[in-house]
């Protein structure tokens, strides 16, 4: 059965062209091995294609990570390489930066002593951002915030771009910060944020600062500006002519109300990496500030400021009625605050 299926005789296989159109039939053969070449080879294109779109979907760019070397286990929570949306930190991607936070509270000495870090070519601190109400109004908009100016995409003069090596903000007690104290702590925590405390000895000589920017802010006593600081010696002095009158029954509550406020947030961040200064102490004892660029860990430099002190000499003769504030703090804990303690 098999046998007569498969036979076929000779001339079944044997094709006889017309005798009279030879060329015909050579023209009927080529184009038809053209047709079909042409349909293989658009065949093998298309699983070539197939293939190809299946490799190049699943090639991804793999960029090297960068290491934190000869850096201690212990460190290595606050050490981080940001890749901004904004710009490109080129040669500098993988030049370590540390985030800091400057916690401090009004008058001071905030302003002065960043920018005192701002001189230094590797530090960025971007001043008070959450002076702006929206971005305190809640611990959603705060941590928002504090995302955008860690990965250095908060952009402001101090802004150092592609090669700092240290970014943070200048951040008073009363912007939220105290009142959404355990969600920041848990992102410094988390985030490896440093704290960097920075308050006055002398609350005395703070309220009298207080004072007088607050009047100055009305008057404005320079020309019809307000400047709450300033470059220039003839400026602070027209600045410190004005004596403020300090209200004696609200004094003593007023100073434990700040005191009392600073003991709590150094409660609230002691889990965090931390370090506390004092204004007084720095203006004595300048090789403090090596001590702080260590805390950042970026090279020590010799770090400048240009503002100008307002308030100088003892403060006897900054205070309109100091008898009567003498007489309220002696035989207080704040009767030190009388005397003076630096001199400028």
């Amino acid at each position: 059965m098999a046998d007569d299926f498969c036979f076929f005789t000779k001339d079944s296989f044997i094709i006889k062209p017309p005798k009279k159109s030879p060329m015909m039939l050579r023209m009927v053969v080529l184009i038809f091995a053209m047709v079909f070449g042409v349909y293989l080879c658009s065949i093998g294109l298309k699983q070539i294609g197939v293939r190809s779109s299946g490799r190049l979907s699943s090639i991804h760019v793999i960029e090297k990570p960068c290491e934190a070397t000869d850096i201690e286990p212990s460190e290595k929570p606050y050490v981080h390489f940001p890749k901004p949306k904004t710009f490109s930190r080129a040669e500098c991607a993988c030049n370590p930066v540390r985030y800091f936070a400057i916690l401090s509270t009004q008058r001071s000495g905030s302003g002065w002593f960043e920018t005192l870090l701002n001189s230094h070519i590797n530090i960025s601190s971007n001043g008070e951002i959450f002076s702006v109400k929206v971005r305190k109004s809640n611990v959603s908009t705060i941590l928002e915030t504090l995302d955008k100016l860690y990965n250095l995409d908060f952009l402001t003069s101090a802004s150092k771009y592609e090669c700092t090596a240290a970014v943070g903000l200048k951040w008073m007690l009363n912007q939220g910060l105290m009142q959404h104290h355990e969600q920041i702590v848990e992102y410094f925590k988390t985030r490896g944020v440093s704290a960097i405390f920075l308050f006055r000895r002398n609350l005395l000589r703070r309220m009298v600062s207080m004072l007088a920017n607050s009047y100055d802010q009305n008057v404005k006593l320079l020309n019809g500006t307000h400047k709450s600081h300033t470059h220039s010696p003839k400026e602070a002095a027209i600045l410190a002519s004005y004596k403020p009158t300090i209200n004696t029954t609200l004094l003593i509550p007023n100073l434990k109300q700040v005191d009392g406020m600073a003991i709590k947030a150094v409660e609230y961040f002691n889990n965090t990496r931390h370090i506390i200064l004092y204004y007084e102490d720095i203006i004595k004892n300048e090789t403090i500030l090596n001590d702080v660029q260590d805390f950042l860990k970026v090279p020590r430099r010799d770090l400048h400021s240009r503002q100008v002190k307002i308030h100088k000499g003892p403060l006897s003769s900054q205070v309109e009625n100091w008898v009567d504030v003498e007489k309220t703090l002696k035989g207080t804990p704040y009767e030190s605050f009388l005397h003076a303690d630096y001199k400028i």
